[in-house]
């Protein structure tokens, strides 16, 4: 039933944003160019990667890996602090829900190196399959982007990462995977809307 959900809001959605989605990708052309699209490898469960489409909303460089936290900040283009303040970065992602590699709700997909450091957690979070937002997505996202705000070095946000978010945005996960339900996808889908459209 999920499943069935998320392919016929995805297919939906397409249809609707499809003008929306053509006008953010001129947008991104003409004021940042190539590339449009930031694809970054993320982990669907353990031992299963796959390709995350987001749009780009840094300037491009050599080595890029990593959280985004405060040592990435100077990159961000004006073009990619108002994508990201809407969260239109994450439209591309409509397309990873119809592949099935996401949900629309469901725990954040993770970076290969945090799976293979904590493993035993991400194969309890990662049961269920990841998603677009989610329950530790709509509690968490505010202060954690505070906290990596903080950081000025890729080693101190890696380092607070994983000692300040992991544990809590994974016993949020669990609790999502405990009580799933469809009413519960619907209210932080809807939540997640109301915060979006407050934030614009």
């Amino acid at each position: 039933m999920k499943r069935a959900f998320d392919l016929i809001l995805a297919l939906l959605l397409c249809v609707l944003l499809a003008p929306l989605f053509l006008l953010l990708t001129a947008l991104i052309l003409l004021r940042d160019g190539l590339p449009v699209f930031y694809v970054s490898e993320r982990m669907r469960a353990p031992g299963y990667p796959f390709r995350l489409w987001k749009f780009r909303t840094m300037r491009v460089a050599a080595r890029d890996s990593g959280v985004s936290g405060g040592d990435k900040a100077a990159r961000v283009t004006p073009t990619g602090r108002f994508l990201r303040r809407t969260r239109l970065d994450e439209l591309p992602q409509l397309l990873n829900v119809l592949r099935g590699d996401i949900s629309f709700v469901g725990p954040r997909p993770p970076l290969r190196q945090y799976v293979e450091q904590y493993p035993d957690i991400y194969a309890e979070v990662l049961a269920c399959r990841p998603g677009i937002t989610g329950l530790a997505t709509l509690i968490c996202h505010g202060h954690e982007e505070r906290l990596l705000a903080r950081c000025a070095t890729p080693e101190e946000t890696d380092a607070v990462y994983r000692r300040a978010c992991i544990p809590r945005k994974a016993r949020l996960d669990l609790i999502y995977r405990d009580n799933w339900s469809v009413c519960l996808d619907l209210w932080i889908m809807w939540e997640t809307l109301k915060r979006v459209l407050r934030r614009r």
